[in-house]
Order: structure tokens, then sequence, then C-alpha cells
């Protein structure tokens, strides 16, 4: 079972999930699954998810300010691929202000020919900025795509000072 909360950021409000092992997901202010989701700070939310709560805002935080996040809160990435958590533990460690493309991205982890698996692992984060996946662009300059649409990618760039 899920429990959600909202968070509230100058950008808008966040809608977070968590499981018993931490933060499974990420709703971004405006996307249709956030409005879908009742956000709500059961009474049943105990002092340990308080404290991923706590540390989730202050990441978001952080990271809405250009900042490197000190610290993150659990992340819970079952249910999915071996490879799609290879992919999201290396994102966490592109520091703001740092961009890879696809393919120098997919040679880091010592897959060069996967650079459309690795966009397509990329996409299937469930926890993006956290986990900062709009750092990865297209290696003709684009911005190549984003779960939650070009302008939240354009827009955390932004705040990254990326143009």
């Amino acid at each position: 079972m899920a429990i959600r909360a909202d968070i509230e950021t100058a950008e808008g409000s966040f809608v977070v999930e968590f499981s018993e092992h931490g933060l499974k997901r990420l709703h971004f202010p405006g996307m249709k699954t956030a409005k879908e989701l009742p956000a709500q700070r059961p009474m049943s939310f105990d002092s340990q998810l308080q404290h991923w709560l706590k540390l989730t805002e202050s990441a978001l935080t952080d990271i809405l300010s250009g900042r490197q996040p000190k610290t993150l809160p659990p992340l819970d990435w079952s249910g999915h691929t071996e490879f799609q958590q290879k992919v999201w533990q290396a994102l966490l460690r592109i520091q703001p202000g740092q961009t890879k493309t696809y393919s120098q991205f997919a040679r880091d982890l010592g897959k060069p020919l996967a650079a459309r698996a690795t966009g397509g692992a990329c996409g299937a984060n469930p926890i993006p900025v956290l986990v900062p996946c709009h750092r990865v662009v297209a290696a003709n300059g684009g911005l190549g795509g984003f779960s939650c649409g070009l302008d939240w990618k354009r827009r955390l760039l932004a705040l990254e000072g990326i143009k």
C-alpha cells in the first residue's frame, strides 16, 4: 500500500508516494497522474514516514534551487528491472549543472550500444528530479525526451544554469 503526500514548492505542488521501503514515485505539479491521486497525509503517517517526507522535501527544495541534495530518502525501485535500477543509480552521480548525452551515459554504464535502452530507462524513472534523468540529453544538442514534458526539462536545466 502506498502512502501519498503533497510537497508544496515554489514550482508547484508535487505528489509523492511512499511504500514501506521508501520513496516509490514522485508526480510533478499539473501532471495528469498527480491530479488523479488523492494526496493525503493520513493519521497513520508514522515517524519513519515523516522523516522520509522531510528528507524528500529538503532534497526537492535543494534540487529546485540548483543545489545537490545532502541526503535522499530511501528509494524503492522494487518491481523494476536490474538494468533500469543500474541506470537510475548512475543518474544519481550526474551533478547539478552537468549533462551527458544518452550515448555518453550508455558508455559510462559499460553498454556503449545501449543508448536507446538507456533512454527508455530514463523515461521509466519513477522518481524524476531526485533521480536526475533530466540531465541526460540528445547528442545533437537537443533536449531528448522527459517523462514530465520538455517544458519541465527546460525549467529544471535552467534552474541548474544549463541553457
